[in-house]
């Protein structure tokens, strides 16, 4: 479970002016479930997967993570436990290395690192597969860097590198805004694939509408840093995209 009791985010401009980007909240998001997080732009929904992730320090409050109490541990200390991945699929790879070498840094990212990264045919078999998964054709390139890859294949093998080693929250932050739609419906079949299969704790960030609407089992709408709608899968179900355009206002 991802627990915020009393979470709020205050930021200063100019020393001066405060500007509130989180209110004082309280949100409980069970193990194993997947949250949509919706509302306009500044609404306070990236804020909010930045205190998850612990990119941001809340001004009060207290977040735990399963039992853990992460509301003073710096973003590197979580990573054991906490992936994520961004709009800008140049954020998750290393462009000059190759696909495999990608996938062992991924591989190593909880675990201490070494000068010598060795790969041997048993991790190159298991990338393999995993990417054949995909569906893209990028399993018998491994040595081709991955900076020569479309956006959309670098983003769904950002997703897979989420999961390469132990995870247990994926932060989802808006991964799809910068694809064609066609790479958006791989990305997100694998975002749903892998948060069922690893039994993740997942949160996505969309302006989607489709999205939205599609994927997760509990869609919350932020607004002004607070929460304004919380509704279960079986309510978001009676939604419609004209009922919900008015969420992202």
């Amino acid at each position: 479970m991802i627990s915020l009791e009393g979470v709020s985010k205050t930021f200063s401009r100019d020393g001066v002016t405060a500007v509130t980007a989180v209110q004082p909240l309280n949100l409980k998001l069970v193990r194993g479930s997947f949250t949509v997080l919706v509302g306009a732009n500044g609404s306070g929904k990236s804020t909010l997967l930045d205190l998850i992730a612990g990119a941001q320090t809340p001004s009060t409050g207290r977040i735990s993570i399963h039992d853990r109490d992460v509301t003073r541990l710096p973003e590197h200390r979580r990573s054991p436990w906490i992936a994520r991945v961004f709009q800008n699929p140049l954020a998750g790879t290393a462009s000059e290395l190759s696909i495999l070498d990608n996938f062992r840094l991924a591989a190593l990212r909880t675990r201490r690192k070494r000068l010598v990264i060795g790969v041997n045919e048993t991790f190159r078999q298991q990338v393999r597969e995993r990417i054949a998964e995909l569906g893209m054709g990028l399993e018998d390139k491994l040595e081709q860097p991955i900076g020569t890859l479309s956006g959309g294949q670098r983003q769904a093998l950002t997703l897979l590198m989420s999961t390469m080693d132990r995870t247990d929250v994926l932060l989802l932050d808006e991964p799809t805004a910068a694809l064609d739609p066609g790479s958006a419906r791989v990305v997100m079949d694998t975002a749903q694939r892998i948060i069922r299969e690893h039994s993740l704790t997942a949160v996505l960030v969309t302006h989607n509408l489709n999205e939205a609407l599609a994927v997760g089992d509990r869609l919350i709408q932020v607004g002004h840093g607070a929460v304004m709608r919380d509704l279960a899968v079986a309510e978001k179900s009676h939604l419609t995209q004209a009922e919900m355009a008015g969420w992202f206002l």
